[in-house]
């Protein structure tokens, strides 16, 4: 369980093929005082395990559905990405429930710069677009953000100076790629409807 709150942004150092998937070797400096092996990490907002600690070096491996599902497999060396360690029980949730599992990816169309802020608009795969709601939470990269506009399969967030600084978010572009988590919550209720409606009893109709 994550909260969508960054720690700190670390760099890809090596990349290395494993199967259909890959090695990933990350250097960071806050993170990685308690990791362990076997440890949980949040590396743009998809969990991974560690498999590999060296000093300031993690390592994680990614699989196949991994690579489908994010844009992990199109980091390149030097890539920047935002970090995250799990919730701890006695921690503050700042942001929202995030559990590092990406549901898809979205394409950055565009990206202004306002006078104290950053407005992002990304556009998303029709299928996913039931799962936001206006001024709705959604996780970006594993950022906690809010849905600020919404139109069709577009949405748009509002990056304080801050979580501009602080994460991934200044080195996009359009054109990019980026992970995204909607609200289990939303998923829990849709998928409690779908199971009333298809345990609902049916009535037949006798025809004179």
């Amino acid at each position: 369980m994550f909260t969508g709150l960054v720690e700190e942004t670390g760099k890809l150092i090596e990349k290395i093929h494993a199967g259909d998937g890959y090695r990933l070797k990350f250097q960071a400096k806050k993170v990685i005082h308690d990791l362990k092996i076997g440890s949980s990490i949040a590396v743009n907002g998809c969990c991974l395990t560690v498999v590999e600690l060296d000093n300031n070096i993690f390592a994680v491996d990614t699989i196949e559905e991994t690579l489908l599902k994010t844009n992990l497999g199109k980091l390149i060396i030097g890539s920047r990405v935002n970090l995250e360690r799990p919730l701890k029980a006695e921690a503050r949730l700042g942001g929202h429930f995030v559990l590092g599992h990406i549901d898809t990816t979205g394409i950055v169309e565009d990206v202004k710069e306002l006078s104290l802020s950053h407005f992002m608009t990304i556009s998303i795969p029709d299928d996913f677009k039931k799962y936001l709601i206006y001024v709705g939470s959604v996780a970006i990269d594993g950022v906690s953000m809010t849905v600020a506009r919404l139109e069709g399969n577009r949405f748009s967030i509002g990056i304080i100076p801050h979580t501009w600084n602080e994460t991934v978010f200044s080195d996009k572009t359009t054109g990019d790629t980026v992970n995204l988590e909607f609200d289990v919550l939303g998923k829990y209720v849709e998928r409690i409807m779908e199971s009333k409606s298809e345990n609902s009893p049916t009535t037949e109709i006798n025809q004179q």
